[in-house]
């Protein structure tokens, strides 16, 4: 029986059967394969699924940004520096990349919906509980944000598997568009929650107790009408995304590595979060601090601080994050009919176009607020068109059973060289190029526009390395679809099948006289 592929009813695939399959028994002998059992999924329920995902993405994001939205208010309130406050966001990182290659690991062999549960138990309650810390404990605070990364890694990691499980192709692309719509979108409104539910109370610290409510509802949507389809269910590997020799973890690993497209497209997104976990955490200040340059502000001296700039800059990142991603998403679809190569040369052009924006945003801002709005805008714009289109990438390159481990180990590198530090390492530049000045206010707002400067450089070298991937992406596409890619000693694998094969009643060999 062949296996059913994606239909207009749904994404199906298959699962394995009972009895003979292919693959190494535990004597190690080999057996013919047999037909498997269907799995299959109304196409409604597919996209319920997929609704649930992304509303839970949009909350996953929010988490990631509330606190940029009422840093000053933070600040004041704990009474830490810039190098401490940028180290509250590279904790929350720290421990994100810590914990997404356990998730990943746990995600390719055991219930998923499990691991998102409990994912979205523990950043819910760390965030809740975060609210209620006093000024005295702030090392709690600290703490507290670490496990709140904990808590997003299960989610970054393990969802988007789950989607390149129930849909494919084309199919795909449009549905990760849409989940990844929801990265700028959940953080330009953690940025506008936080402000203005600090602006409306008058305490910072309701932004933190708002959100656990909606991760509650999420929680039970995701028990309810969430399925855990089969690894590889979507695409048409049957038996080899299925019922294939189970890898080890560092198997895993060694193959990830040898895939050229999945190492440099690692590096381009890098480069990118490193961008954008800089100027997420720092811009709502930076451009609070270059409105009283301008005269237009009054200095902050204690809480609660003007959250007109959060609430500013929260909107750019949801209108700009919406265009792009849709922009993104449909270049790559269009592109992709002309040339194969199209998503990581999509990728290196918005990269290396972004970069000059970023630039004159940076210098303009003392000059004239409007130009800055108007590259930083541009900046955003470009920036969002490549986490669809990324995360295309990685499903197309990675053979089924490895994309849970791939999702984490390209979220362990991207926070670990990109947004794990660029918060802090900016906060501590700024930090040192004060301590050198006079203790002014345009001196502070220049030492931390001098600081963001180094981020012009990452945008470019990630476009590089998109440049890079487009060289490799058709191989290793090709690759995915061979039987064994992937799998432990696949040359073993194939070599054994087709002598098993060989064996079987009514093939040529076996009909052959000795």
């Amino acid at each position: 029986m062949e296996s059913e592929k994606p239909g207009p009813e749904g994404p199906q695939g298959r699962s394995l059967g009972q009895g003979w399959h292919l693959g190494v028994r535990g004597s190690g002998e080999y057996s013919p394969p047999s037909s498997p059992a269907p799995w299959s999924l109304p196409r409604w329920r597919a996209y319920l699924a997929a609704a649930v995902l992304c509303y839970i993405n949009l909350l996953n994001y929010m988490n990631w940004f509330i606190i940029a939205g009422v840093l000053l208010d933070v600040q004041k309130f704990f009474h830490i520096s810039d190098s401490k406050a940028g180290l509250l966001q590279t904790v929350f990182i720290g421990c994100l990349l810590l914990s997404a290659p356990v998730f990943g690991y746990l995600g390719d062999r055991h219930s998923r919906k499990v691991t998102l549960s409990v994912g979205i138990i523990l950043w819910s309650g760390a965030g809740l509980s975060s609210s209620f810390i006093s000024p005295s404990h702030a090392w709690l605070f600290f703490l507290s944000r670490g496990v709140v990364g904990i808590g997003t890694a299960s989610y970054s990691t393990i969802a988007p598997t789950v989607l390149g499980d129930l849909f494919v192709r084309d199919q795909r692309t449009c549905v990760l568009a849409i989940f990844y719509l929801f990265i700028p979108v959940g953080s330009g409104l953690g940025y506008v929650l936080g402000s203005a539910v600090a602006e409306l109370s008058g305490n910072w610290r309701w932004a933190l107790r708002i959100t656990p409510c909606l991760e509650a509802v999420a929680l039970i949507l995701l028990l309810v009408l969430v399925p855990d389809p089969p690894r590889g269910a979507a695409e048409k590997q049957g038996v080899v995304a299925l019922g294939g020799p189970r890898n080890s973890w560092w198997e895993d690993i060694r193959y990830l590595w040898r895939n050229q497209s999945f190492v440099w497209s690692t590096l381009g997104v890098t480069a990118m979060a490193f961008v954008t976990g800089a100027l997420g955490f720092w811009i709502p200040k930076f451009l609070f601090e270059a409105r009283v340059v301008h005269g237009l502000q009054l200095p902050c001296f204690q809480e609660p601080c003007s959250s007109q700039d959060s609430l500013i800059f929260g909107a750019l990142t949801v209108g700009t994050g919406i265009i792009g991603v849709i922009l993104g998403a449909k270049a790559s679809s269009t592109y992709k009919k002309v040339n194969p190569r199209a998503e990581p040369l999509i990728c290196a052009s918005s990269l290396l176009a972004a970069a000059p924006c970023i630039y004159l945003a940076l210098i303009l801002a003392p000059i004239t607020l409007l130009g800055c709005y108007v590259f930083l805008a541009l900046g955003e714009l470009l920036l969002s068109c490549n986490w669809a289109v990324v995360a295309d990438i990685l499903l197309s390159v990675v053979v089924p059973r490895c994309r849970g481990t791939a999702e984490a180990l390209q979220i362990t590198v991207i926070h670990v060289l990109g947004d794990a530090g660029s918060p802090y390492l900016t906060g501590l530049i700024s930090s040192a190029l004060r301590a050198a000045r006079p203790d002014s206010y345009l001196q502070r707002f220049l030492s931390l526009q001098q600081s963001f400067l180094c981020c012009v450089f990452a945008i470019a070298l990630g476009g590089g390395c998109f440049l890079l991937t487009a060289l490799y992406l058709e191989r290793d596409q090709a690759q995915v679809g061979q039987p064994g890619t992937g799998t432990c000693d696949s040359k073993h694998v194939d070599s054994k099948a087709k002598e098993s094969q060989s064996l079987l009643p009514g093939t040529e060999s076996s009909r052959e006289d000795p």
